[in-house]
């Protein structure tokens, strides 16, 4: 299939599916007018792509956990390096969230914190 029928088969832009191959994502063939042809286990591996990245992974960090990658869910079985690239990526999630709950603590304690004004707020 060509890359406007992947599109429509994924729900994804061709844009992206040009990007997604920009990043060695996706590798598909060429024909001998040099169009881009998918075959079915392309629309699996957009659906792959699709799911790794909503749990937060970079396009660089699914590349490599890629060749792991079964079925459109995915499931992932345990190649080398793995575990330990997903439990960094898990490390420093955690340690963005930390990030963020600090910064949302200090500012519900300004907002805790402020004393009504008896003056009216000045236009803008």
């Amino acid at each position: 299939m060509r890359i406007g029928e992947l599109a429509r088969l994924t729900g994804v832009s061709t844009r992206l599916l040009r990007y997604y191959e920009e990043q060695g994502l996706l590798e598909p063939a060429r024909s001998t007018g040099g169009y881009r042809e998918y075959g079915e286990e392309d629309g699996v591996r957009v659906r792959q792509i699709r799911s790794l990245l909503a749990a937060g992974l970079s396009t660089r960090v699914i590349a490599s956990i890629l060749p792991c990658a079964h079925g459109p869910i995915p499931a992932l079985e345990a190649c080398p390096d793995l575990l330990g690239t997903l439990r960094g990526e898990l490390a420093e999630l955690d340690t963005r969230i930390g990030e963020l709950t600090r910064s949302r603590n200090a500012l519900a304690g300004y907002l805790d914190a402020t004393v009504p004004s008896s003056r009216p707020y000045a236009a803008a």
